[in-house]
Parts: C-alpha cells; sequence; structure tokens
C-alpha cells in the first residue's frame, strides 16, 4: 500500500515537471533564457520548452510602453522658472540587452527622461517652450533614443504636454502680447498713410495735367455733399473756378 502511494506521488511530480517544461509566449512577447546562469538565448513566440532548475526565463513584453514624465521644475534661459510635463513612448526592440544591461529598464528610461527633459528645455527661452514645442519634442527623443539603445530601447516619441506658469508671468505675457498688438496696430496705421499719401500724390498729378480735370471732380464733390441740406455750398466757375485750377496746377508743379 505503501509502495503504491509512492509511487502514485512519484507520477504526479514527474506530469507535474514535465509540464513545467512548456511555456507559450504571446505574439508580442520573448523569453530571455538563462542556462545555469549564464545567457542561453532569446525564444519565441508560441511553444517553448524551459528546463526546470538549470533554465531560467524572463519574459519580455515587446509592445510600446506609454510612460508618463512626472512633472519637472525647469528654469528656462531666460531664468523663468516653469513646471512641465511629458509623456515618452518607447518600446524593447533587442530583449536581450534589456534584460542583461540594466537592471529596470523602465524605471532607467524613466529617469533619464526626467534629466533629458530639465537639461533640454533650460537650453531654451520661454518663448521657445511655447511656440517650437515640435522641435523640443524632436531634440528629447533623439537624445533618449541614442542614450537608450544600449539597452535595447527604442525611443519613437515625446510630447511635452503641459508648462505651467505662475499667475505673475501669466499677466507679463499677456501686458507684452497687448504691446506687441499696439505696436502692430501702429505699424499698419503708419503704412496707411503712406500708401495714401504716394496715391493722393499720383492723383494731384494726373489732375494736373487736364485742368479741366478739376472741374469734373468739383461736380463729383458737389454730388456726394449734396444729401446734407444743414450747410451752404460754396462752388466756384467760370473764370473763379479755372483761377483755383492755375494755382493747383502751379502748387503741383512746384
Amino acid at each position: 500500500m505503501v509502495g503504491y502511494y509512492f509511487t502514485l506521488a512519484l507520477v504526479i511530480m514527474v506530469l507535474a515537471f514535465l509540464i513545467s517544461m512548456f511555456h507559450i509566449l504571446r505574439e508580442y512577447e520573448r523569453g530571455v533564457v538563462f542556462l545555469l546562469g549564464r545567457f542561453y538565448k532569446v525564444k519565441g513566440p508560441g511553444l517553448i520548452i524551459i528546463v526546470p532548475i538549470i533554465q531560467q526565463m524572463v519574459r519580455v513584453d515587446l509592445r510600446t510602453l506609454v510612460m508618463d514624465v512626472p512633472t519637472q521644475d525647469v528654469i528656462s534661459r531666460d531664468n523663468v522658472s516653469v513646471k512641465v510635463n511629458a509623456v515618452v513612448y518607447f518600446r524593447v526592440v533587442d530583449a536581450q540587452k534589456a534584460i542583461i544591461n540594466v537592471e529596470n529598464y523602465h524605471q532607467a528610461t524613466s529617469q533619464l527622461a526626467q534629466t533629458t527633459l530639465r537639461s533640454v528645455l533650460g537650453q531654451h527661452e520661454l518663448d521657445e517652450m511655447l511656440a517650437s514645442r515640435d522641435t523640443l519634442n524632436r531634440d528629447i527623443q533623439q537624445i533618449l533614443d541614442k542614450q537608450t539603445d544600449g539597452w535595447g530601447i527604442k525611443v519613437s516619441n515625446v510630447e511635452i504636454k503641459h508648462v505651467d506658469l505662475n499667475e505673475t508671468m501669466v499677466r507679463a505675457i499677456a501686458k507684452q502680447a497687448e504691446s506687441e498688438r499696439e505696436r502692430r496696430a501702429k505699424v499698419i496705421h503708419a503704412l496707411g498713410e503712406l500708401e495714401a499719401s504716394e496715391k493722393l500724390s499720383e492723383a494731384a498729378q494726373v489732375l494736373a495735367k487736364q485742368p479741366q480735370a478739376m472741374q469734373l471732380r468739383y461736380l463729383q464733390t458737389l454730388t456726394e455733399i449734396a444729401g446734407d441740406r444743414s450747410n451752404t455750398i460754396v462752388f466756384p466757375t467760370g473764370p473763379v473756378g479755372d483761377a483755383l485750377a492755375s494755382c493747383f496746377k502751379n502748387a503741383v508743379d512746384k
């Protein structure tokens, strides 16, 4: 009876041992296999066999991971303190390097992203942070991708999400924007006056060549102001009108 139970226990142990040898890895997973503590090979996906005790396997996910970079205090090149956070998209492209060359590739990438974010943004002014995010995202992504290459990590994208300013700086930026709009308005007004003066000068030269055109201009002006009955209109005609036209022509010629 004792031998029966011993045999049954032995059979169960053998079956459990055989079952534990088989592992199924999904399409996006790889298994880094170690043989007696030394790297053996990368297996998967599908059904793989791992010999217990003498072989160990570490699963690695090859899908793109999304990592939120915590808010960082950054001082810009023009000495403005801002709070910036970002998001990093990366994935494992070499499972062997990701397991052997770094203890925790996710944590290592997170810490590196934080320091790189502060370093890159600290080299730019506040206006560049607000207006040139695409350029800054590309610079941070290239630096991260280069430094994580030895870990078997590919950083595909970096996006700066928020650039938070204190209330004092927000008011200063609003005042600066208002001043800029006023400056543009004054420049546009000055350009309009310049163009108008140039057109008036050209019109005067054309009218001076044909004195009769002055009479036609008088008539057009009279038509425009005839609707206002509260004014008395004095319209020069005959010799007086000719004299005024002659004076106008002489003034233009000079």
